[in-house]
């Protein structure tokens, strides 16, 4: 089921209207919509339920997906008082008030479940602040949040809490979703059937969103149903989730990196425009590209990383949108480059062995002599000018003396690295040859 109700609103008087989404408000987790991976008696809170040991919680997922309802029902099912704060609007007085309630109540026999909206909102000293009355038994913590928890709560709070990931509604729940509420007021939605799906699109995997929509649409007076277009003009389309500094950022950039990588320029084109109508913007987007071409395509097309930066270059002097086009041109050359990260293996394996062998120094032999006293002690002795070897190769060795030669750049046989690699393994040979020689 939606997170229909973030806020419990006051008991309605008996002739009061209510609106929709309290009419619908889910009586038992049997009623949730959408979360049976969770719910079920092979989930994670189905099996707390079942064996009667519930712990505190952290329910992440995206609006309207049914967070404050089901910590409601837990609380419910439990016989546990629900007690609700925002983290918006509640500060350390507020808190203290809470705790102190909740040890009343625990002294007469009562346990409280404290429900914490947005709880990534609070500061690391008021998480805190939750930990000795979690820990003693005064409250049973469900927080929700919208942000990645691994992100924005502290450690020690996520270590005593299970965090519990919550799904958006897909468009069969939020279907299921619309014909309770047709149900409820034994009227059928005024649409035809593409109008119906537009409808559940716009709410975007938000239950509240989809409910709010549906009253809207009930309350019209129309004659017949609506199509498409019609009701397109009636309503202006909800705006896709998107936090340009938050978890939906990471997941979308996420996406896009991983379908160039994939060499898939559809799904490319798909995540960059995704990430464009959210407002994204392009200068992120086109150093994220340079970035893929550096670190996926690198060597197997050297070309790649040059068309990356003028398509940068090209969208500073047009601007958008028409910038955003050349953008989208390197972006599908990516994808469909020969892919090797070889270059990126290789680099990240001589960081690893530079922070290791620390602070030894170059073999004599490749060191300046600019003094009589450093040519006495053998700097620049032995050393052979490549220039003057047979093949314009010396074959010499440019490692510190104690360690042993490593061979980290592996060129894959892809692109241009497949030329790479038969120069890598001709000078591997005659390298073997002349240190043996």
């Amino acid at each position: 089921m939606s997170d229909l109700f973030d806020r419990e609103p006051a008991p309605p008087q008996p002739d009061a209207p209510r609106p929709l989404a309290d009419r619908l408000r889910p009586k038992s987790l049997a009623e949730v919509i959408g979360q049976g991976k969770v719910l079920s008696p092979d989930g994670p809170l189905g099996a707390m339920l079942v064996s009667g040991s519930l712990s505190s919680l952290i329910l992440w997922g995206p609006p309207g997906v049914g967070k404050t309802t089901i910590a409601r029902l837990l609380a419910k099912e439990t016989d546990l008082a629900f007690v609700q704060i925002s983290a918006i609007f509640t500060g350390v007085p507020d808190l203290r008030k809470v705790f102190e309630a909740a040890k009343l109540r625990r002294a007469n026999g009562q346990g409280t479940l404290l429900f914490v909206d947005e709880i990534h909102r609070f500061n690391k000293a008021q998480q805190d602040g939750f930990l000795p009355h979690m820990e003693d038994g005064t409250i049973l913590l469900v927080g929700a949040t919208t942000e990645n928890p691994s992100f924005e709560l502290n450690a020690a709070l996520m270590s005593r809490a299970q965090v519990i990931v919550l799904d958006r509604l897909s468009l069969a729940d939020l279907e299921r979703l619309a014909q309770r509420a047709e149900h409820e007021t034994g009227r059928a939605l005024p649409l035809d059937g593409p109008a119906r799906e537009a409808l559940l699109e716009m709410a975007d995997g938000d239950g509240r969103a989809l409910l709010n929509l549906v009253e809207q649409v009930m309350a019209w007076k129309v004659k017949g149903p609506l199509d498409r277009d019609q009701l397109a003009t009636r309503l202006m389309r909800r705006a896709a989730k998107y936090d340009k500094s938050g978890e939906e950022h990471y997941n979308l950039i996420s996406a896009l990196h991983k379908s160039v990588r994939g060499s898939d320029p559809d799904a490319a084109l798909y995540w960059f425009a995704r990430m464009l109508e959210g407002g994204e913007d392009p200068r992120f987007l086109a150093r994220r590209i340079t970035r893929m071409a550096v670190e996926d395509i690198g060597l197997a097309d050297p070309q790649a990383q040059g068309i990356c930066l003028e398509a940068w270059a090209t969208y500073e002097r047009l601007g958008s949108p028409e910038g955003e086009l050349a953008l989208a041109e390197a972006l599908v050359y990516l994808a469909l480059s020969p892919k090797s990260n070889a270059v990126y293996t290789a680099y990240k394996a001589a960081r690893a062995a530079a922070k290791q062998t620390g602070s030894e120094p170059p073999p004599k032999h490749i060191l300046n002599a600019p003094t009589k006293m450093m040519k006495e002690i053998g700097y620049g002795s032995g050393y052979q000018y490549d220039h003057d070897a047979e093949d314009g190769f010396s074959g010499q060795n440019y490692f510190p003396e104690s360690m042993k030669r490593p061979v980290w750049y592996l060129p894959q046989e892809r692109g241009f690295e497949r030329e790479l690699k038969k120069r890598t393994d001709y000078f591997s040979k005659l390298r073997a040859k002349r240190q043996g020689g």
